[in-house]
C-alpha cells in the first residue's frame, strides 16, 4: 500500500506480506509499483545503519545538487520515528515535515524525495536501517538543518536529550542556510 503524506511527495510504502507457518515473504519495492505512484527513482546505493541506543538521532541530512538524493527507508530491526522536511527554495512547503513511525514489525517504509531533509530518532536500542538511495554518497554537496530547529518544530518523540553525532550539533537552522539547488 502506498499512501502519501501530508506532504504529498513523502510516500509512506507499507508493503503486503505473505505468510504462513514458516514465516512471511514481502516485496520491499518494485519499480513498477512505485512508477504508478509517480515516483521515478533509479536507486543506485544501497546503506544500512546500526543504533546501539534507543534516542540516537541522525539528520536532518540532504545531498544537493549536482548530487542529490531521494531515499527509501525502512527498518530491519527495532522502531525508528523518521522524518522529511522540505528544503527547497521556492516551495511553497518549504520549511513544512512530516513524520512517521517505522517498525522491522511492521515492514513500512518512507519514500523521501530530492529536495527534503531526512532524519531519524531510534526509539529502540540495537536498531537497523536499510535505505536505497538514487544517488552516490557525495560528500562535497552534504547539507543538513539542525534537528530542534523552533521553526520547524518536529514533534521528536524524545526521553530526554538525543544521542547526536558532533556534526549533528551544529548544523545550521533552515533560515539561516543558503538557497538550495536540487
Amino acid at each position: 500500500m502506498i499512501t502519501p503524506m501530508a506532504l504529498a511527495e513523502v510516500l509512506l510504502i507499507t508493503p503486503k506480506r505473505h505468510g504462513d507457518a514458516r514465516g512471511w515473504f514481502a516485496e520491499t519495492w518494485s519499480r513498477a509499483a512505485l512508477a504508478e505512484a509517480g515516483v521515478v527513482a533509479d536507486f543506485v546505493q544501497d546503506n544500512q545503519a546500526y543504533n546501539a541506543k534507543a534516542g540516537t538521532l541522525r539528520g536532518l541530512h540532504f545531498q544537493q545538487a549536482p548530487h542529490p538524493q531521494a531515499k527509501l527507508v525502512r527498518v530491519l530491526k527495532g522502531a525508528i520515528y523518521d522524518v522529511a522536511v522540505d528544503v527547497r527554495t521556492g516551495s511553497p512547503t518549504r520549511g513544512r515535515w512530516v513524520g512517521a513511525e517505522l517498525t522491522a514489525e511492521r515492514g513500512e517504509q518512507l519514500f523521501v524525495p530530492r529536495g527534503f531533509a531526512h532524519g531519524y530518532v531510534t526509539l529502540t536500542d540495537d536498531c537497523e536501517l536499510f535505505y536505497k538511495v538514487d544517488g552516490l554518497y557525495a560528500p562535497q554537496t552534504e547539507g543538513g538543518v539542525i534537528w530542534n530547529d523552533p521553526d520547524l518544530a518536529i514533534d521528536w518523540p524524545l526521553k530526554g536529550e538525543p544521542i547526536l553525532s558532533d556534526k549533528d550539533k551544529v548544523l545550521p537552522r533552515l533560515k539561516d542556510m543558503a538557497a538550495v539547488a536540487f
